[in-house]
């Protein structure tokens, strides 16, 4: 199985060898996304699995149970990339979901319910600044008009790269599915962290997935001169600004020191006016990213960070890009997949995760859970990004005895 695994990656990455100094870009609804999934229609082809692309452009690969009419448990991730990123973050989760199913032929094991491997178009934000597309379109949370519109670097809009990728923007909501066409959902994901391993563990079971609270801060001063303007004349937006990003890191750290829920809060972009070398900053932007799975203590920060803002000695406006309810995962497989887990001879860490995944739409309609491996150094997102074929390995066992457990019975 490992040596399938190994060659499989590359397959799936279109590449010979994952040491790529340029990482993978594989970007949303582009030629480059299309070649993995063609490469991912063939693996499932070889497994004799029963290939559809859906409106949205996600594939499903079936392995269908003998009863017509048998329920359907789903299991997937995403071949998509950011820019020069890695060959791992959603591709171990198709990966291992085919390996599940070699597996379980493999020992002649006969489902009971169909198993259908997802592979999702579209997961990453990279080139629209949307993320998780096609598992929108799956549990119907397209806003087909809006998001249309919705360009790229290049003035591309959604809607034509979605054309362009031979699909028909008017029909993307066509994929949306029914409650009854998925009994339950599971994704598995690289970690991008270091939660797994800082515990002893080896597998992650996550709890729930920390959607954001997002501010922009506006701080107003006045533009002018630096060479000419006292400096007891000044009115420096970036200075006035400052304090508020310390603000922003202490409150985060405090609030950790207090409870077991964590949280964490980044002033992640500026954007200074004029910057340029000789004139006094006359305003900044500062966006701000706040995530807990309590959403309660998210919002709690948010409102502390605006009380904050209150008290700056200059003209400052707070405007809520985002304000997100997290996702909390079904308790029952989430109780399950620790078990089987533990039972394969693994260790499980409960935990959650700060960055989103397609299960995170696809748990609004179906009861739905996410298990995490390993990745070296927590790095996602970058060329060096990393899973080793054992972590890829042990994912895949755990996958394989959750649909064993799942599909044996037609329930």
């Amino acid at each position: 199985m490992k040596q399938w695994l190994e060659d499989k990656l590359l397959q799936l990455n279109v590449t010979d060898q994952m040491d790529e100094v340029n990482g993978f870009t594989r970007l949303s609804y582009t030629e480059e996304e299309k070649k993995a999934h063609e490469a991912f229609k063939k693996v499932a082809a070889e497994l004799n699995l029963d290939v559809t692309q859906d409106a949205a452009g996600n594939l499903w690969a079936r392995w269908s149970a003998e009863k017509e009419d048998a329920p359907t448990i789903a299991v997937g991730s995403h071949l998509d990339t950011v820019s020069s990123g890695g060959g791992y973050d959603g591709a171990a989760g198709v990966l291992t979901g085919l390996a599940a199913v070699k597996r379980l032929k493999d020992k002649g094991f006969k489902p009971k319910k169909n198993i259908d491997v997802i592979c999702f178009a579209s997961e990453e934000s990279a080139r629209f600044g949307v993320s998780t597309v096609g598992s929108k379109a799956v549990a119907g949370m397209i806003e087909k008009d809006e998001l249309g519109k919705v360009v790229d670097a290049d003035g591309i809009s959604i809607k034509e790269a979605v054309e362009s990728y031979g699909l028909s923007w008017d029909s993307i909501d066509q994929a949306e599915k029914t409650t009854d066409d998925i009994e339950s959902f599971l994704e598995l994901h690289i970690e991008q962290g270091t939660q797994i391993e800082e515990n002893g563990a080896e597998i992650g079971i996550v709890r729930g997935v920390a959607c954001p609270v997002r501010l922009q801060v506006t701080v107003k001063g006045m533009a002018n001169h630096t060479g000419t303007t006292p400096m007891h004349n000044r009115s420096d937006a970036f200075v006035a600004a400052a304090p508020l990003i310390t603000y922003v890191e202490e409150q985060a750290r405090k609030l950790n020191e207090d409870q077991t829920t964590p949280i964490v809060a980044t002033v992640s972009t500026v954007h200074l006016s004029p910057n340029v070398m000789n004139v006094i900053h006359g305003e900044v932007q500062l966006g701000i990213d706040i995530r807990s799975v309590d959403d309660e203590l998210k919002r709690g920060l948010a409102d502390q960070i605006r009380s904050y803002c209150e008290t700056m000695n200059s003209s400052v406006h707070v405007h809520t890009l985002v304000d997100n309810d997290s996702v909390h995962l079904n308790p029952s497989i989430e109780k399950k997949l620790v078990e089987i887990t533990e039972n394969t001879g693994y260790r499980a860490h409960s935990m959650d995760s700060g960055a989103g995944h397609d299960v995170m739409n696809m748990a609004t309609r179906w009861p739905s859970g996410l298990i995490f491996i390993p990745c070296r150094e927590g790095i996602s997102h970058h060329p060096r990004e990393h899973a080793s074929i054992e972590d890829l390995n042990k994912g895949t066992n755990v996958l394989a005895a959750y649909l064993e457990s799942e599909t044996s019975e037609d329930r």
